[in-house]
């Protein structure tokens, strides 16, 4: 069922979206040669505490994960793609990281990523970034009243094509708003003028996952969770939850 949220709602969930922006904000800024990726979620932990917000990845389990997802934050570094669970690692110079965050304040709730490097950067990474960063921008701008689901999803979908990377055919992005997870399903491939219609109070979380090697195809690494690309290239993961108003897409995960 697709909930169509009024003002207010859309007005407390750029709250909760703020407390993202400001947890990612932390987590980049703590990025560095050396640190854990147990360091970066103590980061993020830290802003949702500070803000009285739950995080809703703390604790989530989806059908195909075999245990709770124990952080508030997934890392995802170099050929992961999404849903990297943080551990004891220490990043490496050149390390391409991808940071997923949520929050839920006041019953609604906000989820974002971003993707960046760490160190000294290799320049097929800052094109890889910057492509995913594209297609973010090239979904957001299509999510208007009267296009439909399958305009953000071609949108993404061209940019990603135009550069000839991959992207994983089963993720994508999703309704949001009382939870983190809402229908309707975003996907990063669609057909033009198909697929769920968006009208002003549609809430939707807009995510892109670029691969550099150009396959669409994926493995799960042992922890049940990280999705890794089965050539060892790497991978980049950016998101904003925007909100379809008459005036225009607004994106509610910002400072």
């Amino acid at each position: 069922m697709v909930e169509i949220k009024d003002d207010a709602a859309m007005d407390a969930m750029r709250e909760a979206g703020r407390i993202v922006a400001r947890a990612l904000q932390a987590v980049r800024k703590a990025a560095a040669v050396g640190v854990s990726l147990l360091e970066l979620n103590d980061a993020a932990r830290a802003v949702l505490d500070e803000a009285g917000a739950r995080s809703p990845f703390f604790g989530y389990r989806p059908s195909f994960a075999p245990t709770p997802f124990p952080a508030v934050i997934c890392t995802s570094v170099n050929d992961a793609i999404v849903h990297g669970v943080p551990g004891r690692y220490r990043l490496r110079d050149g390390d391409l990281v991808s940071i997923d965050c949520g929050a839920e304040l006041d019953g609604w709730t906000g989820d974002a990523a971003i993707s960046f490097t760490v160190g000294t950067p290799r320049p097929a990474d800052l094109e890889l970034i910057s492509t995913a960063e594209r297609a973010l921008a090239a979904g957001i701008a299509a999510a208007v009243p009267g296009n439909r689901i399958g305009d953000i999803s071609h949108a993404i979908a061209a940019v990603a094509g135009a550069a000839r990377y991959g992207m994983p055919a089963d993720f994508g992005g999703h309704g949001i708003g009382r939870r983190m997870h809402e229908d309707p399903p975003v996907p990063n491939r669609g057909r033009p003028r198909r697929g769920f219609p968006l009208r002003h109070g549609l809430t939707l979380a807009i995510e892109p996952m670029l691969m550099a090697g150009g396959r669409d195809d994926y493995r799960s690494a042992a922890d049940g969770w990280t999705l890794l690309t089965t050539d060892g290239t790497r991978a980049a993961h950016m998101e904003h939850t925007i909100a379809i108003t008459r005036e225009g897409p607004r994106i509610l995960t910002l400072l």
